[in-house]
């Protein structure tokens, strides 16, 4: 083994060792999220510096400034195509930040699909779209086995359901347990139990197996308080008593379309509102999480240990890249770790997750150092750029929104030291 390699893999193991402390430390005490935030922002910013001072200018001073500029694009998409792929299977726990995100990019998706069945309501194309909005974060998704009775005939009409797969069954008790009607995806029952709250009129029976959403009435309500427009336009519908409208079945494509697009209108991610809840269906969906998360934190740590083995090719060691990798490491196995253990998985099993991810990092510095050793200036230059386009994006994705979204406004002035920290260490080696 090559001296420079065996140096880089301690140095790996060094900054990596971050990982298990973090675990350990998340398993002892219970950090404020301003503590945690100000230190992922101040690794942050030491690794912004890090990788401009040691990587960047290194090249540009070469003249290979095309040549890295294609590798950081190159690093950039493929972290993008990875991560997502990371995500979908629950990666996207590994921080409160990219939870939040993935979460509401998933809830807005609902939104629109929800949209799509809304505006195949006749009751709800009367309705002002910009008013109905409101209700989209109200409706919920339910599941029903066969056979399972949805409400009785005489019970008080409390919601609106809209089939979204399955059948379901209007049966006339009274009348010797007629089957009514059925009811298959996207018809509607209870429109006017939405309104006024009658009645009902029928039994309801799954007929399949079924998936329904369901509008309560006492949350449409609360909509009707705060919204006088839709009040109103409630008040002239059942002015006009719907009853003719509910049987209706023929909608104009066209008009539900304009009807959806003008419901969803100006809603976009930072107008979803994310529950605890829907915190927690996500992590009981993905019970395969703390693979995800550990394939997750494996992505952001493959590029750093790579960058960091790079590095030492051209300087005997990067005091600065280390500190910023470090710093990095912490918090994320802080935040991580705890989180895990809310779901009450052991804290061996998460120990041994994060000092597996220590071993990487050694690896992954050792690999990038004896890579690189014997690559042409050119090719040196890529897959370095590589490496430092995926770390940038990881910063920008992943560290900097979750500084911000626990600390706030500590977020700025913690990268701006954390960058400052990291050009002090240069001045030193």
């Amino acid at each position: 083994m090559d001296s420079p390699a065996v140096l880089a893999l301690l140095y790996g193991l060094v900054a990596g060792v971050a990982l298990p402390l973090g675990s350990i430390a998340a398993g002892l005490w219970r950090f404020k999220e301003r503590t945690v935030a100000a230190i992922t922002a101040l690794g942050a910013g030491a690794l912004l510096a890090a990788l401009t001072l040691d990587l960047v200018s290194e090249q540009l001073h070469k003249g290979e400034f095309y040549t890295l500029a294609v590798g950081c694009l190159l690093g950039g998409l493929i972290f993008e195509l990875l991560n997502q792929v990371v995500n979908d299977h629950g990666g996207f726990l590994r921080k409160t930040a990219t939870t939040f995100a993935h979460l509401r990019k998933q809830k807005l998706q609902t939104f629109k699909q929800l949209a799509r069945k809304l505006s195949q309501v006749p009751l709800l194309q009367q309705l002002p779209p910009e008013e109905v909005r409101a209700i989209l974060p109200f409706v919920t998704r339910r599941s029903y086995r066969k056979g399972t009775t949805l409400f009785r005939q005489g019970e008080p009409g409390d919601s609106l359901i809209i089939v979204e797969r399955g059948q379901v069954e209007i049966v006339d008790v009274r009348g010797g347990g007629r089957i009514v009607a059925t009811l298959g995806e996207n018809e509607v029952v209870g429109e006017m139990a939405l309104l006024t709250g009658e009645p009902r009129s029928a039994m309801a029976l799954a007929a399949t197996d079924l998936k329904i959403w369901l509008i309560l009435k006492e949350d449409f309500d609360r909509v009707l308080e705060t919204s006088p427009h839709l009040a109103a336009a409630v008040k002239v519908l059942v002015a006009d008593r719907l009853a003719d409208m509910q049987r209706q079945h023929t909608i104009d494509p066209e008009r539900a379309a304009a009807w959806q697009e003008r419901a969803l209108h100006h809603l976009d991610e930072r107008h979803v509102i994310l529950t605890a809840t829907d915190i927690k269906e996500a992590a009981v969906v993905h019970n395969g999480a703390p693979m995800a998360i550990w394939l997750g934190a494996l992505l952001d740590g493959i590029p750093e240990s790579l960058v960091l083995g790079a590095s030492m090719l051209h300087a005997s060691v990067s005091t600065s890249l280390i500190a910023g990798i470090f710093l990095s490491n912490f918090p994320e196995a802080l935040s991580s770790s705890a989180g895990m253990r809310e779901q009450h998985h052991p804290l061996a099993k998460i120990l041994w997750m994060w000092t597996s991810l220590m071993l990487v990092s050694g690896a992954g510095a050792f690999l990038g150092n004896l890579l690189f050793a014997e690559a042409p200036p050119y090719l040196f230059a890529l897959i370095e750029g590589v490496a430092a386009g995926a770390m940038l994006t990881m910063v920008a994705e992943t560290m900097l929104p979750e500084a911000y979204h626990k600390g706030g406004a500590v977020t700025g002035l913690s990268t701006l030291v954390g960058f400052l920290l990291a050009i002090f260490f240069k001045t030193l080696e």
